[in-house]
């Protein structure tokens, strides 16, 4: 089974990386790019075969670990 995180940052908190980003695209030409945010794209293999059990472990570890709780949501997806 695999999981599928995605890491963004909370609405508000600022993103220096993505706007250096949005700054780089714009000045090579890309001027339709309005805001850039970055995030993170986690992929996990899993040896659960219970999918509700896999996403509640996987959440587990978002919150200890994946991602900054503080700052950042997260969002889980098994396949």
């Amino acid at each position: 089974m695999v999981a599928r995180v995605f890491v963004t940052l909370k609405p508000g908190v600022l993103d220096p990386a993505g706007k250096a980003v949005e700054r780089s695209l714009q000045t090579l030409g890309y001027s339709e790019v309005g805001a850039v945010r970055l995030g993170k794209f986690i992929e996990l293999q899993l040896d659960e075969a219970d999918p509700a059990k896999a996403k509640a472990r996987v959440e587990e570890m978002c919150r200890k670990l994946l991602a900054n709780t503080v700052v950042e949501n997260f969002r889980v997806e098994i396949a």
